[in-house]
């Protein structure tokens, strides 16, 4: 009998993902490894537990996580299932370590070797396992779906005998996986988009989609950057100069989709009561951040509401969640992807090399103890945080940008760029380029030749490969 994985249902009634999938499966059954199903685990994401068993998992319950060796999951385990885990087990799923250290320590407690996929580093060989784009790129795609949901009139523009209706305008806030992926669904859905972002790189990538960027372009814009490609935190100064602009705009727009988050820190404020106030009766907000306090001054964690002007807010939790089928296909691909690398092909064993940079970006416990350098002392007391974007910016993720510099699944410092002779805007499809994803390090740039004209879709080609 070889190495048990387990695959529990989540505990947690809001999360309907599930971390295997019946192709997953059948790939780890292939190394060797016994997998054990609980029963009814993928029902929520539309997989039955005949599925699962087709693909050789045994279909089992929440006991049989006492004799697993992996156990694969979605959300962070309680003390209550870790109490059933056996001293040694890795566990492995998307972690939320900052501002949870008391979670952390459990797990030590526990005994267990924690991974934390987003903290996952942006390399080339760690693309498959980006948990944080995989997710965000659907979490941008939900968030046109629900405004477009609330907003009572139609997305594109319709000239018909009995008159014209005009196209919605669509204001994203915050490029990155997530938001390119908003930017680019709106727009195949006839909106008018226009979007912002503090990283002056992203501008290209916006005007590829065919949206247009807003921003205040004066010096500090220019240098809001940091080596990685993540977003720097901007003087009070420039930011009351691109609030006034985006007031100014908002006021304009029918839906407005958020996704700016920082490690570490609630929500950064991008929405004022005064700015909300201003919009049209029947305008939307969706606010993507509003998990870790939201973006939106007034949004409410898991309800929909409506203001006494008329105006809508969404503050759905879990957006990845309300497309379950296709999160859990991702999701359970990026998890096998990293499980593969720490198996012994001979042995069919699970061996950890924690030499090894995913191993060292990832970890969280081992031994009985905290051993990730942002959350084992006073590191984990001062790390600093960096703004992000929903799901979306790597740097941005809570769990992401302190792997190694350069965090969550595959985030490290951007190529440098040439200065002799600037390259062509490439277009971008959000969720694929990477190196044109928000959450990703800007593509090289050739200092010789304008680069060509290449189509990108969001949260795929990580340009850092």
């Amino acid at each position: 009998m070889g190495q048990i994985v387990f695959v529990p249902k989540e505990v947690d009634s809001n999360e309907p993902r599930v971390a295997a999938s019946p192709d997953t499966v059948k790939r780890l059954v292939g190394l060797g490894l016994d997998v054990i199903v609980e029963a009814g685990a993928g029902l929520a994401s539309r997989i039955t537990d005949d599925e699962f068993a087709r693909a050789g998992a045994a279909i089992g319950s929440a006991g049989d996580a006492s004799k697993a060796d992996v156990v694969l999951k979605v959300r962070r385990p309680g003390e209550a299932e870790l109490k059933g885990y056996k001293s040694g087990a890795a566990v492995i799923a998307i972690m939320d370590p900052y501002g949870n250290e008391a979670a952390v320590a459990a797990m030590a407690r526990a005994g267990v070797t924690a991974f934390a996929m987003e903290l996952m580093p942006r390399i080339t060989r760690a693309q498959a396992m980006d948990v944080l784009s995989s997710q965000a790129n659907l979490a941008g795609y939900q968030a046109v779906i629900d405004g477009a949901a609330e907003y009572d009139r139609a997305l594109p523009m319709m000239m018909t005998a009995a008159g014209t209706v005009p196209a919605a305008k669509v204001f994203v806030m915050g490029v990155g996986v997530a938001g390119l992926q908003a930017i680019a669904t709106a727009r195949r859905m006839g909106a008018i988009v226009t979007a912002t972002d503090v990283r002056p790189a992203v501008k290209e990538q916006v005007a590829s989609l065919g949206a247009k960027f807003l921003a205040v372009e004066d010096e500090e814009f220019k240098a809001a950057e940091t080596a990685g490609g993540y977003a720097k935190e901007m003087s009070k100064e420039y930011q009351a100069k691109q609030a006034a602009l985006t007031a100014e705009h908002i006021a304009r727009q029918d839906i407005v989709i958020t996704t700016a988050l920082i490690p570490g820190r609630p929500a950064p404020k991008l929405v004022s009561a005064a700015m909300v106030q201003s919009m049209k009766p029947g305008s939307v907000l969706v606010d993507l951040a509003v998990e870790r306090g939201g973006n939106v001054e007034g949004a409410v964690p898991g309800a929909v509401i409506t203001l006494d002007n008329g105006v809508k807010i969404v503050g759905h939790l879990n957006v990845p969640g309300r497309v379950a089928a296709s999160a859990s296909l991702l999701y359970a691909r990026n998890l096998f992807a990293f499980l593969e690398t720490m198996v012994d092909k001979a042995t069919k064993q699970l061996s950890i090399n924690r030499d090894d940079e995913l191993v060292k970006a990832t970890m969280l416990t081992d031994g009985g103890k905290v051993v990730h350098p942002n959350f084992s002392g006073k590191e984990a007391a001062t790390a600093a945080s960096k703004p992000v974007v929903a799901g979306q910016n790597r740097g941005d993720d809570p769990a992401v940008k302190k792997a190694a510099k350069g965090t969550e699944p595959g985030l490290d410092v951007a190529p440098k760029k040439t200065a002799k002779k600037p390259a062509r805007a490439k277009p971008v499809t959000p969720g694929q380029n990477r190196g044109d994803d928000p959450m990703e390090p800007a593509a090289k740039k050739s200092a010789r030749k304008p680069a060509a004209k290449k189509p990108v879709v969001p949260g795929r080609n990580r340009g850092d490969a």
